[in-house]
């Protein structure tokens, strides 16, 4: 029998009506013959009146319980879900993260999965059960709880179809599939058949949010088949495979924009080997993800370095700085929290030129100012004023014909 993971985000669960027809694709699928789990996330906006439950008594919760509330949210979901089944009359027992040996590292918030222990899944299977799993949430060694970080209900998905070896990955949303761009803010972005893994990937860490980025990267590690698609209709979504048609005649497969971001600049460090190597291994220590870093040329023996994180981060990344800048000897630390990302990603990028000069010149004669540039092999982004954020994506979308089949 093959094996078939399902996930539901929170939109696709937030009404009653709709865990009944989540519930009812499930069980079409068992009907087919499958083994099928079913990966759910917090309905609504249950995480976020979460969260803003913990920041009304505190402006800076302790990790360890606020992941203990959080992951609460999945648990409401999974044993409706599973009455939903019982309801129409099909086997099905809900499961939080720990109960089904998902194990993480010991870090909250945004812990990395280590190993699954699938076997618990295996049991339930031959019971002819369909098995609900509380997505964005584990347990580390010592059975606390952790969470993975916001989308993390997607990289539980992946990561158990992973493990079972499952034929596909399904992931529900609110959305037809990948777009070129968001529709919300591009009228013309286009629905893609079929995306690759890297691009995916990219797309994904740069804003994309109809995926999380750890997401793709256990499908593209494990070669699973991931189907974006509409909880909504019956309409095929987008395949994320390892290779697509016309891979190297298309320059740009997207774009994308990251909006919360904040950049923290520290201003005359010391130019000597090393340095760099302290500072960031000191953010690292703080458990503070890093996205892009630029630092500008020496003069008179001393550099500044420019770095971007969540501006969620932003206080723990602003005292780790202004700590590790005394003891370098450096100048004062400051931040600018009203910072987005532009990026365009594609992989014909690796066999084509001329892409950084159309980009630039597009954000040019728009008037966004670039702060930042970063590349990779298939993708350019850009640091912008956070106010200009929107503009340029559409002037991004349409420099490149996007919208265009």
């Amino acid at each position: 029998m093959a094996i078939v993971v399902q996930k539901f985000g929170g939109t696709s669960v937030a009404t009653p009506d709709l865990v009944r027809r989540a519930a009812g694709r499930a069980i079409r699928a068992t009907q087919g013959g499958h083994n099928v789990v079913v990966v759910v996330s917090a309905r609504g906006q249950t995480t976020d009146e979460l969260l803003d439950l913990a920041y009304e008594i505190t402006d800076r919760p302790n990790p360890r319980e606020l992941d203990q509330l959080v992951s609460t949210g999945e648990q409401i979901s999974i044993a409706l879900m599973a009455m939903a089944i019982h309801a129409a009359g099909h086997g099905a027992i809900s499961f939080t993260g720990g109960q089904v040996g998902l194990v993480t590292e010991p870090v909250h918030t945004k812990a990395r999965i280590q190993r699954v222990n699938a076997q618990r899944i295996y049991d339930e299977f031959a019971k002819g059960n369909i098995v609900i799993v509380a997505g964005f949430q584990g347990v580390d060694a010592n059975q606390n709880v952790t969470t993975l970080g916001r989308g993390g209900s997607d990289t539980t998905a992946v990561a158990l179809a992973a493990a079972l070896e499952a034929d596909v990955c399904e992931i529900y949303t609110d959305v037809d599939g990948v777009f070129t761009a968001d529709p919300r803010l591009v009228p013309t972005a286009r629905k893609l058949d079929e995306i690759t893994y890297d691009e995916m990937l990219e797309l994904a860490s740069l804003g994309a949010g109809v995926l999380h980025s750890r997401a793709v990267e256990f499908g593209k590690k494990y070669h699973i088949p991931i189907h974006v698609r509409s909880s909504l209709t019956e309409k095929p979504g987008t395949m994320i495979v390892e290779e697509v048609s016309r891979m190297e005649t298309i320059t740009v497969r997207g774009a994308a924009l990251v909006r919360d971001l904040a950049k923290v600049t520290i201003r005359g460090v010391p130019d000597q080997p090393g340095v760099a190597a302290k500072i960031f291994h000191a953010i690292a220590a703080a458990n503070v993800v890093v996205d892009d870093i630029i630092q500008n040329i020496s003069r008179e023996g001393a550099a500044d370095v420019s770095f971007t994180v969540a501006k969620d981060e932003l206080a723990t990344a602003m005292d780790t700085s202004r700590r590790i800048a005394q003891e370098l000897g450096a100048g004062e630390t400051i931040s600018d929290d009203k910072v987005s990302k532009v990026s365009v990603v594609g992989i014909g990028m690796r066999s084509h030129t001329g892409i950084a000069q159309r980009m630039f010149k597009a954000l040019a004669e728009a008037g966004v100012n670039i702060q930042m540039i970063s590349t990779s092999e298939i993708k350019i982004s850009c640091i912008i004023d956070s106010a200009s954020a929107d503009e340029a994506l559409r002037v991004l979308h349409d420099a490149f014909d996007l919208g265009r089949g």
